[in-house]
C-alpha cells in the first residue's frame, strides 16, 4: 500500500505538471483526489490493516495529499497568471495607431431656425406656449370664429379622426386654449410652435406635415402699430438688419384686419429677380389683429382687450435664409444635407 501511495504521488505530480491550462488541472484534480479516485481507494482499504500499521499509513496518506494539493495550488496560480498575461497581449491596444474619428453632429436646420426664433420672442417677454397635435374641432375651428360649415374651413384640407376629433391644421389652437385659461383677464404674449397636419400632395413646396410658429398678444390698447413694430424687429433679427417689410391686406376669419408680410428680396435688395419674380418683396408669412369674436369666445371682454396675431411657416424662413429649393430636404435626413449646416453653428 505504501509503494501505491508512492506511484499515484509520482504519477499525479508529473501529470499536474503537464497540466496545459485550468481545465485540465481540475480534470487531474478530480481524477486522482475526487471520491473515485485512486488516493479515496487506498483509504478505504486502510480498515484491512492492522492496529499497528494504521497510524503510519494515515499519516503517510496525509503527507501525499498535502503534496498534491501543494502542488495542485502552485500549478492553478502559474496557469492563471499565464492566462491574464495572454489576454492582456490579445487586447492590447497600440497607442501609435490613429484614432477613429467621432462624427460631431449638429442642429436640425428646423431646429436651429425654431430655436432661434424662440430666443428672440422670449427676449421680448413671450412665453412658449404647447399643446396636442391630436385636436378638437372646437379648438381648431369653432374657437377660432370658423364655424362648421365656413367655407374657409375648406381652406385646410383636415385629416379628420372622427367627427370632432382631428390632426390640428395649424398651431392656433394653441392660442385658444390658452386664452381659455386666461380666463378674460390679461395679459397674454405667447408663441407656439410645433408640428400641423393638413391633406396635401408632397411637392418641392408642399408638405402633409410641416411646422408653424404663432404668436399672440392679448392686453389693453394693442394696436395695429404694435404688431408692424413686433413683426419689423422679427424681420430684421432673422434675415439682416438691412431687411424691409410691408404689410398687405388680406383676410383670415380669426383676425379683422388681417395682412400678409412681406420681406425685401435679399438676393436683389428689392430690385426684382427670379427669387422674388420681378417684384423685389417675398411673401413670409400672415397676422392681423384679433377677431372681436375670438375673444369673446375665450372669455375676453372686446371692448376693454385688444391684441395681434401672426404665424409663419418655419421650413419656408429656412428656405429663403439658407436657399433651400425643396421642403422635402428637410424630412428625408440625408445626412448629405444636414451636415452642410454645422457651418453655421455658433
Amino acid at each position: 500500500m505504501q509503494e501505491r501511495l508512492q506511484e499515484l504521488q509520482t504519477e499525479v505530480l508529473q501529470k499536474i505538471e503537464q497540466s496545459e491550462n485550468l481545465k485540465e488541472l481540475n480534470e487531474v484534480r478530480v481524477a486522482y483526489l475526487g471520491k473515485k479516485g485512486p488516493i479515496t481507494e487506498v483509504l478505504r482499504g486502510m480498515g484491512k490493516l492492522s492496529a499497528e500499521e494504521r497510524p503510519k499509513m494515515g499519516a503517510l496518506v496525509n503527507e501525499v495529499r498535502e503534496a498534491i494539493s501543494v502542488k495542485l495550488e502552485e500549478k492553478q496560480k502559474e496557469l492563471e497568471e499565464a492566462e491574464v498575461l495572454e489576454k492582456l497581449a490579445s487586447e492590447t491596444i497600440d497607442v501609435t495607431l490613429p484614432g477613429r474619428p467621432v462624427k460631431a453632429g449638429s442642429h436640425h436646420p428646423l431646429t436651429k431656425i425654431i430655436e432661434e426664433i424662440e430666443d428672440l420672442f422670449i427676449g421680448m417677454g413671450y412665453q412658449v406656449a404647447e399643446g396636442p397635435e391630436v385636436e378638437k374641432d372646437y379648438y381648431n375651428f369653432e374657437a377660432l370664429n370658423l364655424p362648421k360649415g365656413h367655407p374657409a374651413r375648406d381652406m385646410q384640407d383636415s385629416f379628420y379622426i372622427s367627427e370632432e376629433i382631428l390632426l390640428r391644421t395649424h398651431t392656433s389652437p394653441v392660442q385658444a386654449r390658452t386664452m381659455e385659461k386666461h380666463q378674460g383677464k390679461g395679459p397674454v404674449k405667447i408663441i407656439c410652435p410645433g408640428k400641423v397636419y393638413r391633406r396635401d400632395n408632397d411637392d418641392a413646396t408642399h408638405s402633409h406635415q410641416f411646422m408653424q410658429i404663432e404668436g399672440l398678444v392679448i392686453d389693453e390698447n394693442i394696436r395695429m402699430s404694435d404688431l408692424k413694430g413686433t413683426l419689423e424687429v422679427f424681420a430684421k433679427k432673422i434675415f439682416g438688419e438691412d431687411r424691409e417689410i410691408r404689410l398687405r391686406p388680406s383676410f383670415f376669419p380669426f383676425t379683422e384686419p388681417s395682412v400678409e408680410m412681406d420681406i425685401s428680396c435679399k438676393i436683389c435688395g428689392g430690385k426684382g429677380c427670379s427669387v422674388c419674380k420681378g417684384t423685389g418683396w417675398i411673401e413670409i408669412l400672415g397676422a392681423g389683429m384679433v377677431h372681436p369674436n375670438v375673444l369673446e369666445m375665450a372669455g375676453f371682454d372686446s371692448k376693454k382687450y385688444t391684441g395681434f396675431a401672426f404665424g409663419m411657416g418655419p421650413e419656408r424662413i429656412a428656405m429663403l435664409k439658407y436657399g433651400i429649393d425643396d421642403i422635402r430636404h428637410f424630412y428625408t435626413n440625408d445626412v448629405r444635407f444636414l451636415t452642410q449646416f454645422s457651418r453655421h453653428e455658433e
